[in-house]
């Protein structure tokens, strides 16, 4: 199910004047707004049935039926959730306080950016990395760490891929990609001024482009061809990376899920012949002996 509210909160800063009132409105009275039909909420945010329709559409929807839909069995899921977990850190929270919030905002990252996940645009990715001749990431900070985990997940696949750590040799790869390949760019917030000068230079050769960055309108996600967003659950200056490269692996987590489920059996084979064992205690020991 599709969440209204964190869509609702993604898109508000670029919303339109009306739109923004509807917004504001559901945001603040989520309670009222399931109890209203298409007329009474134009009504009640002075606008018109027409303005409503064209954002939920914006959002994702099909119509406000199915926003409605999505609108109160969010609400129903809500009642559940203690709120407590989610406030920031202090600075009299003990060591088990910050456990617990730290945890519960990993854990509202991933339910959130699951919510915003196009199972459709997802597929059409899968299918894209599965039928690439090579994959080449792309990302800096703590969005290459992301970038370096898929890159050794489909190494074990056996599906060719390429990562760089530094950023000129990330250019040179964005040069001599191939429109059979398929780039996969990480940026949290899709303003870094490195990711994107790669993901335009992919872009003129023609390689299609997939993001994984926030839902939130940026350079990064208006040059991609496919979008999978994850939840803003940070600020973008922010202390370090974390619910937000949580979510992150989450997503690569789903794309080289998808890619295994799409070639199930040569998948299994493929990790028996790249199993690594340990090492043996005493083979370790005889080796340095003799050495």
């Amino acid at each position: 199910m599709k969440s209204v509210l964190v869509r609702l909160q993604e898109y508000s800063g670029h919303a339109s004047g009306t739109e923004k009132g509807v917004i504001h409105f559901l945001l603040k009275n989520p309670e009222k707004g399931v109890n209203l039909n298409i007329h009474q909420l134009a009504e009640t945010t002075y606008t018109s049935s027409s303005t409503i329709i064209r954002l939920c559409r914006k959002l994702g929807f099909q119509g406000y039926k199915d926003f409605h839909k999505s609108l109160i069995y969010e609400m129903a899921l809500r009642k559940a959730t203690s709120r407590e977990k989610g406030k920031e850190i202090s600075r009299e929270d003990s060591l088990e306080t910050i456990v617990d919030k730290v945890t519960y905002k990993n854990i509202a990252s991933l339910e959130n950016t699951r919510k915003l996940i196009d199972t459709n645009i997802l597929q059409d990715c899968v299918d894209l990395i599965y039928s690439a001749n090579t994959i080449c990431l792309f990302g800096m900070g703590s969005s290459l760490l992301v970038a370096k985990d898929a890159y050794l997940k489909f190494l074990r696949m056996n599906k060719p891929c390429l990562i760089n750590e530094d950023w000129h040799a990330q250019l040179l790869q964005a040069r001599n990609i191939k429109k059979e390949d398929v780039a996969i760019v990480i940026s949290y917030s899709g303003l870094t001024e490195e990711v994107l000068k790669c993901a335009s230079t992919v872009k003129q050769k023609g390689t299609p482009i997939i993001a994984i960055t926030r839902f939130e309108d940026s350079p990064l996600s208006r040059m991609a061809d496919y979008n999978l967003s994850v939840a803003a659950t940070e600020f973008i200056f922010r202390s370090g990376a974390m619910s937000s490269r949580i979510a992150q692996l989450n997503i690569i987590d789903i794309l080289y899920t998808g890619f295994l489920n799409k070639q199930f059996e040569s998948s299994l084979a493929q990790f028996e012949n790249t199993h690594i064992d340990k090492p043996n205690k005493s083979t370790t020991q005889d080796e340095h002996n003799k050495n």
